[in-house]
């Protein structure tokens, strides 16, 4: 039964390429159905000069030495920055300085303090210099790296274009490498193939994406302007956009639209040093369904020697389209090169509302851990009681901040909504038939004062042309699982650290820090396409949106709101996203091994979740627990999934290692996710070994006062010792605890060793270390011991890869 043998998304989405991108042309999907395919583009330099240091040894060579624990951690920042990695070239007048991100923040649970650095060169920013550092007790326990560290150049002057290598060039060279190799290889039946693994017969999808990739539309001469970041946008909405049509009028009637745009600068309340006065937002944009925000500014592009880096003056664009939301990097000077894109998928002071006692509400759902309609029934559901995690409830929301009130009158400040729809403080949920941007008034079931969720759900097989027809009749019960799943996530994650500071998604943060207004929009039944799911991640206080497909792979057609597995994938996008370079910085998972461990967390989550709550039910001792599943299994109507293996520590039922990243068909980001996932997943079951497991992931409902009990799930602190950090006994509670804590330690744009490296630290910070060999020897059963090696790596995952099995010697001392 799929239910419990389960193992196989490029921007945020669920499925693999086939089913992941949107083209400019008309397909015609299996049941008939026309539409087109979501077009998205992603690629940007290499950083060969990047580094993560996590040893104490690395970090004292550089001579910085510990200083007072009670010091500011962001003095303790600042002390490193200046004096150790950067030293003369940050004196008084330098061209070279830097900003504190004021996203930086004290982790509660752990005590560390993750400080968020982005370099500044002549006044501007340069978009992929960062430095992450974490601070503890006044000691820097790690730092990542990728500050460009050349001769500055003279103020908004221009490289030569001839003295760069040509970026997207290298990115295009392995994939147009990957359409060649497919070509060569043996035609594999396209039915018999999991998603996401393109074979020969996949060819032109291939081609579309490098197409849309690696042959931005060229802007004539006469049109194009170095002083003017008009051309560059352009040229930019030309390549980015899916429609043809659209892409010819712009270039065709060029100058109408570059004069019909129109510039806002923007004003802020006070100058923070770095803050530029010449930053704007712009109008009228083709294409474009929000104001774009642009500014100046500069990226690291590899030297024609090809052993470092230069700057080039670049435009800094934030684009949200229909189906994409982009953030790129287009160079300032004729003939505007895209150098980076990553596809992404104002704070204001509301005084503290107290909050109303209100009734919960009861949802007639697939209760958490049923992943999908095969592997159980509807059950009555109270809405989850965690005063720590949703303060209010689901259901409330104060109208200060509720786009509802202010679109149907005055919001009035520190009074609360109390909704009997799907809507409240953590997540909109509604349909979105039209697969359109506006979300405020669409379809969301009512409930009534009472708040029970409980609609039917018996959809009969009819034929196809009427197959739609019978999905939408059950759209009250889609929505309200999409509700209850999203909030069942937000309040999990919340309670494993990923809380407001740490940029979680909250309409309304009740005080505790972070930017706000950022609920996710949860479409239900989108009407943009079929057969997947994505997630759009925009910094922290816009919010983020997540669209569920129906899957037109069986009859009656199968609804993606219903399998928690894809939710939950969908829903760690935004985790991941917002952990990783600190959350004001969406731009940290875009492409290459960075963009595919963003896809494996979704997997190893919703798995590790599925794993716990299916041991509940089944009632056996843990130490039967299954462990293989598949993703994504039910809505694809596939045993298998739409992996390439189920996920397993069984190396005949799942063989991939590290080395795999090297073989055809795994150049994209879905791909490389599956192997990352695998790799933890294998990782975890070391820390299960040892330490048991849990029937749950949640933790214990909070006391009266805010305080955690222990209970059977953490450990009892020592006497001497303060209650925290709050230490999970289990192996999986663990395992989930270490990876989320990992992605705030890592650097922007990390690699599998990187990840891995902050994942080991992440159990120093928590537990002392006690499970440093447990956890490298499970990352070198997979290939990513301490003699893994890369070589020639791309920054869209090529390379020669060696797998390495071993454990420090240390670890192999001890067995």
């Amino acid at each position: 039964m799929r239910c419990f043998f389960t193992a196989p998304l490029v921007v945020a989405s669920l499925a693999g390429y086939v089913y992941g991108h949107r083209h400019a042309t008309p397909s015609i999907d299996g049941e008939g159905h026309t539409g087109l395919r979501r077009k998205t583009l992603g690629f940007g330099p290499a950083h060969p000069h990047a580094v993560f240091r996590s040893s104490p040894y690395q970090i004292q060579t550089n001579g910085f030495v510990p200083v007072d624990s009670v010091t500011d951690p962001l003095e303790v920042a600042r002390l490193f920055v200046e004096d150790v990695m950067l030293g003369k070239e940050f004196a008084e007048g330098s061209s070279k300085s830097y900003k504190i991100r004021k996203d930086s923040y004290t982790d509660k649970a752990t005590g560390v303090t993750h400080v968020y650095v982005r370099q500044l060169v002549n006044g501007l920013e340069v978009a992929d210099g960062d430095m992450n550092i974490n601070v503890k007790d006044g000691m820097v326990i790690s730092y990542g790296n990728s500050f460009y560290n050349g001769a500055a150049p003279q103020p908004y002057v221009n490289l030569n274009a001839d003295t760069a290598r040509d970026v997207r060039g290298e990115a295009c060279d392995a994939l147009f490498t990957s359409i060649r190799s497919l070509r060569h290889a043996s035609v594999v039946d396209s039915e018999q193939l999991p998603m996401g693994s393109p074979s020969a017969s996949h060819i032109p999808e291939l081609i579309a994406l490098a197409d849309a990739n690696c042959q931005p539309r060229e802007l004539p001469d006469n049109l194009s302007s170095d002083d003017d970041f008009r051309p560059a946008l352009l040229k930019f909405m030309a390549t980015a956009t899916p429609s043809t049509a659209v892409a010819t009028d712009i270039l065709e009637n060029f100058e109408n639209h570059r004069d019909a745009m129109e510039v806002t600068p923007v004003n802020h309340l006070t100058h923070d040093e770095g803050e530029q006065p010449f930053e704007f937002t712009v109008d009228n944009v083709p294409d474009a369904v929000n104001p774009v925000k642009a500014k100046l500014a500069y990226i690291q592009v590899p030297n024609a020697a090809g052993d470092g880096t230069e700057l080039q003056l670049v435009w800094k664009f934030e684009v949200e389209m229909q189906d994409n939301w982009y953030e790129t990097s287009v160079s300032a000077s004729a003939p505007h090169n895209i150098i980076s894109v990553v596809d992404w998928a104002s704070d204001s002071y509301v005084p503290i509302p107290k909050v109303p006692d209100f009734e919960g509400a009861s949802y007639n759902v697939f209760p958490w851990g049923i992943n999908d309609p095969e592997c159980g029934d509807r059950s009555v559901e109270k809405e989850n009681d965690d005063s720590l995690a949703s303060p209010a409830g689901w259901h409330a929301i104060p109208t200060s901040v509720d786009p509802y009130s202010k679109s149907v009158r005055s919001a009035s400040k520190g009074i609360w909504r109390n909704t009997t729809t799907t809507w409240g403080n953590n997540v909109f949920a509604q349909e979105n038939w039209e697969g359109q941007n506006a979300f405020i008034n669409n379809y969301r079931p009512e409930a009534g004062s009472e708040k029970k969720f409980h609609f039917k759900y018996n959809p009969k097989e009819t034929e196809k042309p009427d197959a739609m027809d019978e999905a939408q009749k059950y759209i009250n019960t889609t929505i309200s699982q999409l509700f209850y799943t999203t909030n069942m996530v937000h309040d999990l994650y919340y309670r494993y650290g990923f809380d407001e500071l740490a940029g979680n998604f909250q309409q309304y943060n009740f005080g505790r820090g972070g930017a706000e207004s950022d609920a996710v929009i949860a479409n239900a039944q989108d009407g943009s396409g079929f057969n997947n799911a994505n997630f759009m991640t925009p910094p922290d206080g816009q919010n983020g949106r997540m669209r569920m497909y129906l899957w037109n792979t069986a009859l009656p057609y199968r609804d993606g709101d219903l399998e928690a597995g894809i939710v939950i994938h969908e829903l760690t996008h935004g985790l991941s996203t917002r952990l990783t370079g600190g959350p004001a910085n969406s731009g940290c998972l875009g492409w290459g091994e960075s963009g595919g461990m963003g896809e494996g967390w979704g997997d190893f989550l919703a798995t590790m979740i599925r794993n716990a709550e299916d041991q509940k039910r089944s009632k056996s001792k843990w130490q039967d627990r299954k462990t293989h599943y598949a993703m994504g299994s039910w809505a694809a109507n596939r045993e298998n999934g739409i992996r390439n293996y189920p996920y397993s520590r069984d190396t005949v039922i799942n063989p991939s290692s590290y080395k795999t990243l090297d073989k055809p068909g795994y150049w994209g980001v879905h791909a490389i996710g599956e192997v990352w996932a695998e790799i933890l997943w294998v990782v975890a079951q070391e820390l299960i070994d040892k330490h048991g497991f849990s029937e749950t992931l949640y933790p214990p409902t909070p006391l009266a006062n805010g305080t955690i009990p222990a209970g059977d799930f953490y450990r009892e602190p020592a006497s001497s010792l303060a209650a925290k950090p709050l230490i999970p006994i289990h192996g999986n509670t663990l395992a989930v605890q270490l990876v989320i804590n990992g992605m705030k330690l890592q650097p922007c744009r990390p690699s599998f060793f990187e990840a891995r490296d902050a994942i080991i630290q992440a159990d120093e910070v928590l537990t002392g270390g006690e499970n440093y060999c447990d956890l490298w020897k499970g990352f070198a059963k997979r290939g990513l011991g301490v003699d893994a090696k890369v070589i020639n790596r791309t920054p869209w995952g090529g390379g020669i890869r060696s797998d390495g099995l071993k454990p420090p010697r240390i670890c192999e001392d001890s067995e």
